[in-house]
């Protein structure tokens, strides 16, 4: 089955359950073709017409192709950003809040297969519209032979509205991965997922040399790996978090990277601290907490975790002891 039916019998299924936004890959692709047609000179072959390209500069595209992907991918990382947060405080909350955030999510599934099968159904959304995404791209590049459809991916990677850069989808993966471990612990089977949302393989968090990496597969051979040793201590995230640009560093690393106290937090940071990787600026104030990529690093490196939890506590205390001492003399003045 080529991929424009299936994409198109995914979001028709999805939507008859739930109104949410895609990628126009028929209208984008009839777009494309229009543009061909329209640039065809008077006199050519049935075979020259089926390889002609459009020029490399194309008002006919670039007026209506670029302009209307871009509205459709910022309201689907939009949707897809909105709803995985939701469904992670549900499952992260506690006492009253969880009470609370409950009764508002009522409309949701309250069973433990329902949490899983709305992750991986968010994931599938994710995943599926991120290839149809690159599809199209790479379809506009082989018409105009251009590389405009890549540099096009680089300017919305800038604008940090690739859904691959979301740190919900890291976070969705590890929630996942947590819900299966948590009821295999319990004993109890996990029953599988209706055949219509299998388009992935599933998530796994391995381990090569030692260097942790989450994965998730699609069935078309597209794989997602999310690389989970800090590049600042060339270790294992502890207490992860991922700036806007979508790196992913231990917190402490990420406060020491961005010259602010543990106690300040990353979102005192000045705008013109940069990622220490990509060299972006004003990456920090908007960081996630990626908690639930915590919890399962924690069940899966319990030795490395405890270790390490000893040392950052006792980095934290020093921190904040120096803090609050700085702030008492600058009170008393001396």
């Amino acid at each position: 089955m080529k991929f424009c039916k299936k994409y198109e019998e995914y979001m028709q299924g999805q939507k008859e359950k739930k109104n949410l936004p895609g990628v126009g890959f028929k209208k984008l692709k009839k777009i494309l073709k229009r543009c061909r047609r329209n640039h065809l000179p008077s006199r050519m072959s049935f075979t020259e017409t089926i390889n002609h390209n459009c020029s490399r500069e194309c008002p006919v595209c670039d007026g209506t192709f670029f302009p209307e992907l871009l509205k459709e991918m910022e309201d689907v990382v939009g949707w897809f950003n909105e709803n995985a947060q939701k469904l992670l405080e549900l499952h992260l909350a506690s006492g009253f809040t969880k009470c609370l955030t409950w009764l508002r999510g009522n409309s949701r599934k309250k069973d433990h297969l329902g949490l899983i099968q709305e992750g991986k159904d968010l994931v599938n959304y994710a995943l599926i519209n991120a290839v149809a995404i690159r599809k199209i791209l790479k379809k506009y590049d082989k018409i105009h032979e251009s590389r405009q459809g890549q540099a096009f991916k680089t300017q919305v990677q800038k604008m940090r509205i690739e859904i691959l850069q979301s740190p919900w989808l890291c976070e969705l993966m590890a929630f996942h991965i947590n819900l299966k471990e948590s009821k295999k612990e319990s004993g109890a089977t996990v029953a599988s997922p209706p055949p219509v949302h299998a388009l992935f393989d599933g998530c796994a968090l391995t381990f090569d040399d030692g260097k942790p990496l989450l994965s998730c597969e699609l069935s078309d051979s597209v794989k997602v790996d999310i690389d989970l040793t800090c590049s600042i201590c060339l270790d294992t995230v502890f207490d992860p978090i991922s700036l806007t640009c979508g790196h992913i560093y231990c917190y402490m690393c990420a406060c020491s990277a961005a010259s602010v106290n543990v106690v300040d937090g990353l979102k005192t940071a000045e705008a013109t601290e940069k990622c220490p990787l990509c060299r972006e600026d004003g990456v920090y104030k908007g960081a996630v907490h990626l908690d639930e990529l915590n919890i399962l690093l924690k069940r899966s490196c319990r030795d490395y975790w405890e270790e390490r939890r000893k040392t950052e506590r006792a980095e934290r205390l020093q921190q904040a002891k120096e803090y609050w001492d700085y702030q008492c003399r600058s009170f008393t003045g001396i």
